[in-house]
């Protein structure tokens, strides 16, 4: 027993230090991609670039007042760091007290926004392509399209596919309640069967769809109809009053199970999963 005990001891002798670099490593690498794209981030940099060349300068030049003045730096880098950092750190907290049920409450709540916003469009023929992305990202997408970063609302929804506005070409990405990008060029489904049904709106939700496990919502501008892409699959004619019900099933259970209920659940209304576009 002792002789275990021994090893054990042995054993986490060698595993803490790991442990210890793992968990910084995890917590510095959290903490850069958090404030990746902030006004924080290009302020972290400047400093950093600062302290080196300040550094570095130093050390050559030997310059003793210098070189105190960085040492007694890093004393007040704390303070400093909560100063700069105020309006990221307070968003980090934020989301942190967010529970898992206010997380699903603000996704229902953007599904009723995209929901309200795509059913007047369907009333008025204006095309429409909205994806929502969902584990896989999409950053070389959303880099060449426009990017946003808006709280998801119906009537700015509406208004960037209002026909003849700069960016109601392309498609609007979502991501949980925001938009983060709009006037998005998607790839084409190259599916021999869908290259003369689907019209360029269609094959870019499956597209996209395709090569992500995206979620793709079409309005035809010929017919107002709505249709779902997932997977690689595409559901037309979809009603207004089970569109909430299939967004809510797609998005909110976070598994490809609930896609396949869709196509069940249409079959037993009537509707048939195809794919064949007007």
């Amino acid at each position: 027993m002792a002789d275990v005990i021994y090893y054990i001891q042995l054993g986490m002798n060698y595993l803490r230090p790991v442990l210890e670099v793992l968990i910084l490593t995890t917590l510095i690498y959290s903490g850069l991609y958090y404030l990746r794209g902030t006004r924080g981030a290009n302020i972290l940099a400047g400093l950093l670039i600062i302290l080196l060349l300040l550094t570095v300068t130093s050390d050559l030049i030997k310059f003793e007042v210098i070189s105190w003045l960085l040492n007694s730096f890093w004393t007040i880098l704390a303070i400093a760091f909560i100063v700069i950092f105020q309006p990221e750190l307070r968003r980090g907290f934020a989301q942190l007290g967010t529970t898992p049920f206010q997380h699903r409450s603000k996704k229902q709540e953007a599904i009723t926004e995209v929901v309200t916003a795509v059913l007047n469009m369907a009333k008025r023929r204006i095309g429409v392509i909205i994806v929502f992305e969902r584990q896989i990202g999409m950053r070389s997408i959303v880099e060449d399209a426009v990017k946003l970063n808006s709280k998801l609302n119906s009537h700015l929804l509406e208004s960037l596919f209002y026909p003849n506005s700069p960016l109601h070409d392309g498609a609007v990405i979502i991501k949980n309640d925001t938009i983060i990008a709009a006037h998005a060029i998607l790839p084409l489904s190259k599916e021999e069967s869908l290259l003369k049904s689907l019209g360029t709106r269609h094959r870019a939700a499956v597209g996209i769809t395709e090569e992500t496990d995206a979620v793709a919502l079409v309005v035809s501008e010929e017919t107002g109809t709505i249709s779902l892409a997932c997977r690689g699959n595409i559901k037309r004619n979809i009603k207004a009053d089970k569109l909430r019900r299939y967004l809510n099933s797609l998005l909110l259970s976070g598994n490809e199970s609930s896609f396949n209920s869709v196509f069940m659940m249409d079959e037993l209304d009537g509707f048939a999963d195809e794919k064949e576009m007007e």
